[in-house]
């Protein structure tokens, strides 16, 4: 193995044989050769020549840490991390102190401050070239920037500026310490070189570009006032960083990379002159492939908003956005090109990119240690070639449209396999009138005509593609802007056909995306596919964002219910999760609502009325809920109570009776619970389960609650307290209702004939609420009502198997003798059934045949004659356990 010693001495020798401009440097510094000769490769220059004066102490700086760095690059010595990472430190240093000396020459007793470079580029996320130029933006505070007297800061402002760039560019014997380039800054051929602090963030937040969030990813607060450069950078973070897509923006950086292929067309080929860092498969690729991910998912993943491009590959991988062996292969070219980057530059210390020809690029490969060029071109070729190749699938140009005459686009729709094309091309031309609003602009037609392939693409392959277009045509009609829906989809593979299956199969998915096509944003990034994580977690989520007063809590709960409920029914449309795994997951979500709005409304009231001293809310939940088994339309069956004395009074400055107080309180939770607003709605609320129903008040201490079970209530409200689970309240507080609810369900209650009381109770059920529809798995004779009665009728009269969540109190019976051993699974597949219709099959008639398919896998069935004929069977079954519970006949 060759040792440190002798690889610095081979770099020497190749640097003083290749490269003029390192040649030079080490002739001119003897004494930094004899150091580098000994293995010191010092990269802390920022101590050298401090009597010098401030321009020529840094290009000493410069000149000194240019040859050290090259010497430990091709020596293998430095790696490509700390070789960047060594010039970036320096461009900081050097930027910093000339904003301090510019600033200090014009006002000598005055603090530097109100003056900052924020870093793009290379510089920005710590990998600068070799021989690069620095492209600051130079932002300034009026407020604090020393100026002379009776001079306007902005005019300050400039000509600090200008200093700066004088004190950096300015050649002499020495050289030069850097080249800036101030062109990134907003319009620069409008704005001064150095903008007001608010003006700039005003820019970016109204006005930028799109391609402008993509600079951004890499910006850094990186000289001068650093407490100024960091409040612009925080200011403007949800410009770069979006929870909502925007494709705009993703298209705007593809079409700026095919303008640089096209420009520099004659570098995109490897060979001799080609470009390392625009051409096809080159730095550029790299950088865009990850900045493009990163924009898409950056939002609302901020672990992926690593500056540098390989840091940005490796967490894209790590969170499964991109394939790991691509990122690997993209991470190693990047290295491998920024190397040869760095051996162009080397030679002569200049600023270019481009492989040279002939005996120059021979004369490259050997300061790199190989034989030849072509040597290079060969070490070059796959890593390249790979580059192009996935950079290639991201960015495959653009869609060929479809034709606007009338038989060409029946003809074009016929052959892509679309049935009804007449039809198909009718509703077409319609979109293309821009008679919808979201239609209307140049811009969403541009997007309509740029995704249509796509979406004619996915409608063909739909089971149902009359219902799917149908359900497409609303949901334009119904979107308030469709350009980023539209690019949405044509820039993400495979989201048209999760958009067409979801349109075709699931009415109240297709409903809810019309209302918010922000939901489209879980699809794009898989997080619809994720389960939907415990109820803490999804309080934390809840509790999350900026909302800053009580309104804005309720609509952030709301999206996030929002995304919730839709992803859990996208997991069924695709088969992604068990029905019974979704309808647990709608209950936690459903809990952490409830658990976030009670916390919020309480505290908005306090404001207001205080609290009662002693006292609590305590929130119940019966029903499915009680179950923690809801379905996507279901409704929320709470009773509210309370614990202290009723006639206490709250302690604020407008002071209410403890019942009043609590009455009050949950009107209010029940409209933050139910109240459709912006956000969108959240839960249908039913309280009449509370005692005495809706002639009895709202809330009722647990001491009444007690006793109305214990010495009033009818059986079928008994019923409903075998489901019922507190859901919100104290530890306490919650282990005292349930003490109560134990008691009562022990004995401590009327002795009554359940069996009788429940068979009148489900003929009088029967009578008003029949089924919908074939597919009523809860309504129809035989379905969950019956089977839910049976167990309440077994567990009230044997006084055993309690426990709100249904599948463990059949469980438990079963286990006793007391109910059927086939009832666990009759249970398992009705509410199967019931989640799956819900969204697949709303009004519970029998769909079309392909969304029958989908309702079998949903259940576990072969195909649809197994899930007609396990209805059957489980009705069946489960009208005999009904029968026996009630000792009557099953006919």
């Amino acid at each position: 193995m060759t040792n440190p010693g002798q690889k610095i001495t081979d770099a020497l020798r190749r640097a003083e044989a290749h490269s003029p401009f390192l040649a030079m440097q080490l002739g001119r510094d003897p004494g930094l050769r004899e150091r580098l000769q000994g293995g010191d490769i010092a990269l802390d220059v920022e101590t050298l020549a401090l009597d010098e004066p401030v321009s020529r102490r840094l290009r000493w700086q410069r000149r000194t840490l240019a040859t050290a760095v090259a010497i430990g690059d091709l020596a293998g010595v430095l790696d490509l991390t700390e070789v960047t990472a060594a010039l970036t430190r320096f461009a900081d240093h050097a930027l910093d102190l000339a904003i301090r000396t510019a600033i200090q020459e014009r006002t000598p007793e005055a603090e530097s401050r109100g003056f900052a470079a924020i870093a793009l580029g290379k510089q920005g996320s710590a990998e600068l070239n070799y021989s690069s130029d620095i492209d600051p933006i130079l932002i300034f505070d009026p407020a604090t920037l020393p100026h002379r007297p009776r001079e306007d800061p902005q005019e300050a402002a400039v000509r600090i500026g200008k200093r700066v760039v004088e004190l950096l560019q300015a050649r002499d014997a020495d050289g030069y310490v850097l080249r800036v380039d101030l062109r990134l800054r907003p319009s620069p051929e409008m704005t001064p070189i150095a903008l007001p602090v608010d003006a700039a963030i005003g820019y970016y937040e109204s006005q930028a570009l799109p391609w402008e969030r993509a600079a951004f990813i890499r910006a850094r607060a990186a000289a001068g006032d650093m407490a100024l450069g960091r409040r612009f950078l925080d200011a403007i973070r949800p410009f770069v960083w979006r929870r909502g897509l925007d494709y705009g923006a993703i298209a705007e950086i593809r079409e700026v990379s095919r303008r640089i292929r096209n420009h520099y067309a004659s570098g995109q080929a490897l060979a001799a002159g080609f470009d390392l860092k625009r051409g096809r498969g080159g730095i550029r690729e790299v950088e865009f492939f990850a900045q493009v991910h990163q924009l898409i998912h950056g939002g609302r993943d901020p672990t992926l908003r690593a500056p540098a491009t390989r840091d940005a590959l490796a967490r894209l991988a790590e969170a499964g956005m991109i394939d790991a062996g691509e990122a690997r292969d993209l991470a190693d070219a990047y290295t491998l090109l920024r190397t040869i980057e760095h051996r162009v530059q080397m030679v002569d210390d200049r600023q270019t990119h481009t492989l040279p020809t002939g005996a120059a690029l021979d004369n490259v490969a050997r300061l790199h240690g190989l034989d030849d060029g072509a040597a290079l071109l060969a070490l070059l070729d796959e890593p390249v070639r790979r580059v192009g190749a996935i950079y290639d699938r991201l960015d495959d140009g653009a869609t060929d449209g479809l034709p606007r005459d009338e038989a060409a686009l029946v003809e074009a729709l016929a052959a892509a396999g679309i049935d009804e094309a007449a039809q198909t091309a009718t509703r077409i031309a319609e979109w293309r009138t821009g008679r919808y609003p979201a239609l209307r602009s140049s811009a969403a037609r541009d997007a309509l005509e740029a995704v249509l392939p796509t979406l004619v693409t996915a409608l063909a392959a739909a089971p149902d593609q009359a219902a799917a277009t149908m359900r497409l045509d609303r949901l334009l009609e119904k979107l308030p802007s469709a350009i980023n829906a539209l690019r949405l989809l044509q820039a993400r593979e495979g989201l048209a056909e999760q958009l067409v299956a979801i349109l075709a199969h699931a009415p109240p998915l297709a409903d809810e995306l019309a209302r918010r096509p922000a939901l489209l944003d879980g699809l794009v990034d898989a997080s619809a596919f994720a389960p939907v994580g415990s109820v803490a977690e999804l309080v934390a989520a809840m509790q999350g964002g900026d909302a800053g007063d009580y309104q804005a809590r309720l609509d952030h709960v709301r999206r996030v219910v929002g995304e919730k409920r839709f992803a859990l029914g996208t997991q069924i449309v695709v088969g992604a999760a068990d029905p019974l795994d979704v309808s647990a997951g709608y209950a936690r979500v459903a809990e952490a609502a409830i658990e976030t709005l009670a916390a919020a409304t309480i505290e908005e009231f306090a404001r207001s009325h205080g609290a009662v001293p002693g006292s609590e809310f305590i929130v119940l939940a019966l029903g499915r809920m009680g179950g923690a088994a809801l379905t996507h339309a279901s409704d929320l069956d709470l009773i509210y109570l309370f614990t202290g004395d009723f006639s206490a009074e709250s302690d604020g400055a407008k002071p209410l009776g403890a019942t009043l107080y609590y009455n009050r309180l949950a009107q209010r939770l029940t409209a933050a619970l139910s109240v459709p607003t912006a956000a969108g709605p959240l839960y249908p609320i039913d309280t009449r389960l509370r005692p005495s129903g809706t002639q009895g008040p709202l809330v009722v201490s647990v001491d009444s609650f007690a006793r109305y079970q214990r010495e009033e209530a009818w059986t079928w409200e008994h019923m409903a307290l075998t489901r019922a689970r507190p859901v919100f309240g104290s530890a306490a507080a919650r282990t005292a209702t349930q003490a109560v609810i134990d008691a009562v369900l022990g004995g401590e209650r009327p002795a009554r004939d359940v069996a009788a009381e429940a068979v009148a109770m489900r003929a009088e059920m029967a009578r008003h609420k029949p089924p919908a529809g074939p597919l009523d798995a809860k309504l129809a004779p035989g379905g969950l009502v019956d089977l839910e009665f049976a167990v309440h009728v077994v567990q009230l009269t044997n006084r055993a198997g309690f426990d709100p969540h249904l599948d463990k109190a059949i469980a438990a019976l079963a286990e006793q003798g007391l109910m059927s051993p086939a009832m666990p699974a009759a249970l398992d597949f009705l509410t199967r059934l019931l989640v799956a219709s819900r969204l697949l099959a709303p009004d519970a008639a029998e769909p079309d045949a392909a969304t029958c398919a989908l309702i079998a896998r949903a259940v576990g069935a072969e195909g649809w004659p197994a899930v007609v004929e396990s209805l059957a069977t489980t009705r069946q079954e489960v009208a005999r356990a009904w029968a026996l519970a009630t000792g009557a006949s099953d006919g």
